[in-house]
């Protein structure tokens, strides 16, 4: 077996949805990312398998992958993941934490002797649980907002719990699943009266099946850091990028849209985490993973998460880097990275754009009638305009490559006017103008 085969496998896209509808945010993060890091080992001259699900398999050409092969809908996705896994050298996985799916899948590609280019397993372990990550923050007197498992009492969550702590932190909450990703199923409270309702069908709006925490509200900048760790070598996990994020907690149903790198003041904020990765260079997390965190008016700084995996905002850090990041995640995970000089070149907006149109009958005539017209417009797309769950709503990820962030807006301002002069309606982001 050569060894430079590697399976990249993408979650979303290779089949962890094959049974059941493939949520359209969530798929337009995981097949960007899965795209941008099967061009990095590509220009590695790594040989590439990857799978995807059947229902998107049309979008392979735009894959640099050498053999892709199909999950259909009564697949097991699990065995020809394994199957897979054996044929290759190296795997590279991204996928969520949430009922230790990533930790499962890496484990698989460890009991199978190879040799795992994304997080270990102590890193995903750190990753997994919420209340274990604050735990920790705690331990190593990092600040973070103040966490707590919401008990269940016997058929019900516990609401006097939540009311009590709701009551001593005299400021807004938010309620979440002790392993959710992303902004999946995240709650807002800032009025008592706004708990009360919500408590009153707790049952119907939370799954019964899932712990979830309540966690104090930090408002601020919603910012992340791209890192990748390599325990061998005495000093803190190499930073690779700040990167300010778009969300916005405090919508009715909060939702990810991207964000841009590397952020405003990024050096400054550099120098003020230097001190808390220190306190985590204990923890030898491996490869490349991403901490969350918040920065108050005041200049605090909160950590909220790790994610133990490639993040989204590695869309828009390939574009700015003056390396190539899949060769920094090689060499780390088998120990030949040295101390490489990263310098940001330049600067990327990346973001979920969605779309209206009703002049097509399928994806298919789409495909066919515009598809090459708005990749000669848009080079931009990173996953390219898919309809999912409605046949007239498309949505798609981008990333710019620009010299400013005025450059930036500029271009996705350019962008949304490309769509409009296609009668696509464009409706997010909610503002067609960036100021």
């Amino acid at each position: 077996m050569s060894k430079n085969l590697i399976f990249i496998f993408e979650f979303v896209s290779g089949g962890g949805f094959s049974r059941i509808n493939i949520p359209t945010s969530l798929f337009c993060e995981g097949f960007g990312m899965l795209r941008s890091i099967i061009a990095d080992f590509k220009a590695l001259d790594f040989e590439i398998y990857t799978i995807l699900d059947q229902r998107i398999f049309f979008l392979s050409n735009f894959l640099e992958a050498d053999i892709i092969r199909i999950v259909n809908e009564n697949d097991d996705y699990l065995s020809i993941f394994k199957e897979t896994v054996k044929n290759c050298y190296y795997t590279f996985i991204i996928a969520p934490e949430t009922s230790n799916i990533l930790y499962n899948l890496t484990k698989i590609v460890n009991n199978c002797n190879k040799i795992v280019l994304s997080t270990n397993l102590k890193g995903i372990k750190y990753g997994t649980s919420k209340i274990k990550t604050y735990q920790l923050f705690e331990n190593k007197k990092i600040l973070s907002p103040r966490t707590y498992s919401i008990p269940y009492k016997k058929t019900h969550f516990n609401n006097d719990f939540i009311i009590e702590k709701f009551k001593r932190l005299k400021k807004p909450i938010v309620i979440k699943p002790e392993d959710g990703v992303g902004a999946e199923s995240i709650y807002y409270f800032e009025e008592k009266s706004q708990l009360l309702n919500f408590l009153k069908d707790i049952n119907t709006n939370l799954n019964n099946n899932r712990s979830y925490i309540l966690q104090e509200f930090i408002d601020g900048r919603n910012l992340s850091i791209s890192l990748i760790g390599a325990p061998y070598i005495d000093k803190n996990p190499l930073i690779l990028s700040v990167n300010s994020q778009d969300i916005n907690i405090k919508n009715l149903t909060p939702e990810y849209l991207g964000g841009h790198t590397p952020s405003s003041n990024y050096k400054g904020i550099i120098e003020k985490l230097s001190s808390n990765l220190k306190k985590m260079k204990s923890l030898k997390i491996e490869g490349y993973f991403g901490i969350d965190f918040i920065e108050e008016p005041n200049g605090s700084l909160y950590f909220i998460e790790i994610n133990p995996r490639l993040t989204t905002s590695y869309i828009g850090l390939r574009n700015i880097i003056n390396l190539n990041c899949a060769d920094l995640i090689y060499k780390s995970r088998v120990n030949i990275l040295k101390n490489p000089e990263v310098k940001l070149n330049n600067y990327s907006m990346f973001t979920r754009i969605d779309f209206y149109s009703d002049e097509f009958e399928n994806i298919e005539e789409f495909y066919e009638d515009y598809m090459p017209k708005l990749i000669k417009l848009i080079p931009e797309f990173v996953t390219p305009p898919i309809a999912l769950e409605d046949p007239h709503l498309y949505s798609c990820f981008i990333a710019t490559k620009t010299k400013d962030l005025n450059s930036s807006k500029i271009r996705i301002n350019k962008i949304f006017e490309s769509l409009k002069s296609l009668n696509f309606k464009v409706i997010k982001p909610i503002q067609k103008e960036l100021s």
